[in-house]
C-alpha cells in the first residue's frame, strides 16, 4: 500500500487507525463541577502513508468541541509529533511517544497518558494540565472503543 521509502516507525501508528466512540467525563475542581464528554474520532492515513488525519467532534457538557489533529513522524529526530487544531484557533504541538501499549502526548501545560486494551479494540485515555509545567493536575478521563 505504501512505499518502500516510507519509515518504518510509522507502521506503530496503525493501532489508531479506524473509527472510534469516544465517552468519559471531565475531572472536578473546586470551580467546576465533572461533566460528561461523549465524542466521535476518525483516524486515518494520509496520501502517501506518512502522516495520520484525525479529526475529532463532540461536546463536553452542553459545549460542542472538535479539531482536527495530524500525526506525523520526524525521521531526523525519531519522534513522533502532532498538531492539533481546535475548532477556537488554538494550535497545540505535542510529542507523541510509546511503551509498550501506552502512549503518552506530551506539550507545555498538556499532557495525556493512553494504553491500549481488548486487543487495541479500547484506549483509555488519562489528561492533565499544567500552569507552571511542572504541577499537573488530572483534567479528563476518556475510553475510546473502536467502532470499526
Amino acid at each position: 500500500m505504501f512505499t518502500a521509502s516510507r519509515p518504518s516507525a510509522l507502521d506503530r501508528l496503525d493501532v489508531f487507525i479506524g473509527r472510534w466512540l469516544t465517552e468519559g467525563e471531565t475531572v472536578a475542581t473546586a470551580e467546576a463541577p465533572s461533566v460528561r464528554i461523549l465524542a466521535s474520532d476518525v483516524y486515518e492515513w494520509g496520501p502517501g502513508g506518512r502522516f495520520i488525519m484525525h479529526p475529532a467532534y463532540g461536546r463536553i457538557g452542553e459545549q460542542d468541541v472538535g479539531g482536527l489533529e495530524v500525526i506525523g513522524y520526524d525521521p531526523a529526530t525519531d519522534q513522533f509529533r502532532t498538531y492539533f487544531f481546535d475548532h477556537t484557533g488554538n494550535v497545540i504541538t505535542e510529542t507523541l511517544t510509546c511503551r509498550e501499549d501506552t502512549w503518552m502526548w506530551q506539550a507545555t501545560q498538556h499532557r495525556c497518558s493512553g494504553t491500549f486494551n481488548d486487543n487495541g479494540r479500547t484506549l483509555t485515555a488519562h489528561h492533565e494540565q499544567s500552569q507552571d509545567g511542572q504541577h499537573w493536575a488530572p483534567s479528563m478521563i476518556v475510553t475510546l472503543r473502536r467502532i470499526d
